[in-house]
């Protein structure tokens, strides 16, 4: 379940937004607000909220000096800033602090929504109420239907999906089909919008989530059966895919 934190200087504000969306259907199973810039910083730190909804002005304050300060912290939060205002030097400052995107008030729910499961699948790795986790039409990193790619992307994403264990690489991909590797890379990058390398190691990160959170297996043996024979390399992939080590997710379930 995740967790959202909503901030924002007026009372009405805040219970709008949590009436805005069904927050529970997108896996939201915690909600806290805060009226002020001191008691976003003290819940931010305690929650440690998936995602954080401030408004820019709190106050005297400012919301995006907020999330420089949480920035400062390490606090693992994705960001969200709205204001009742529409300079551009607010919605400049969004950006340099990080937030995923800038809404005017009053906020647009169809924009607000669109913007969430945006942020879900791609940001929190998660998948949206609805989904069919076991749906085998859909490719699990690439979130498109295999019909809709070419029979020779489907040929090297059934072998990803065969040998991802094994010390595969897109040198020994192209082998088997009598293809030049760096055209190959060519032609799944153009199709997939993602280098060999990058699906490889996305999809080995995805069942590496899936022991994790279903076994009771060591990490070591998880990196293993996924195709890390070095656990540092392992460790750093998961932590910059997930945004946390895999003990952290563990402890979440």
């Amino acid at each position: 379940m995740y967790k959202l934190l909503i901030v924002d200087d007026e009372p009405q504000i805040l219970e709008g937004m949590k009436r805005t969306l069904d927050w529970e259907k997108y896996g939201f199973g915690r909600i806290e607000t805060s009226e002020t810039y001191e008691g976003a910083i003290s819940k931010a730190v305690d929650m440690l909220p998936d995602l954080a909804i401030f408004d820019v002005c709190i106050g005297k304050q400012r919301g995006y000096d907020a999330i420089h300060k949480l920035n400062e912290l390490r606090v693992p939060s994705k960001y969200i800033m709205m204001s009742g205002y529409g300079e551009f030097q607010y919605a400049l400052e969004a950006i340099r602090c990080g937030a995923k995107d800038y809404l005017l008030k009053p906020v647009d729910r169809s924009k607000l929504q669109q913007l969430i499961e945006k942020i879900i699948v791609e940001d929190l790795h998660g998948k949206l109420a609805g989904a069919d986790p076991d749906d085998r039409d859909i490719d699990p990193v690439l979130g498109v239907r295999y019909d809709s790619l070419s029979k020779l992307t489907n040929r090297i994403l059934l072998i990803v999906k065969a040998e991802y264990a094994q010390n595969l690489s897109l040198k020994s991909v192209a082998e088997r089909f009598r293809m030049n590797g760096t055209y190959l890379g060519q032609l799944f990058l153009k199709e997939t919008r993602k280098k060999f390398s990058e699906y490889l190691m996305a999809y080995r990160m995805l069942r590496a989530q899936a022991r994790i959170q279903a076994t009771d297996e060591k990490i070591i043996s998880i990196a293993l059966a996924v195709g890390y024979p070095n656990l540092n390399y392992f460790y750093s992939h998961f932590h910059a895919y997930f945004g946390q080590s895999p003990s952290d997710m563990r402890r979440k379930e």
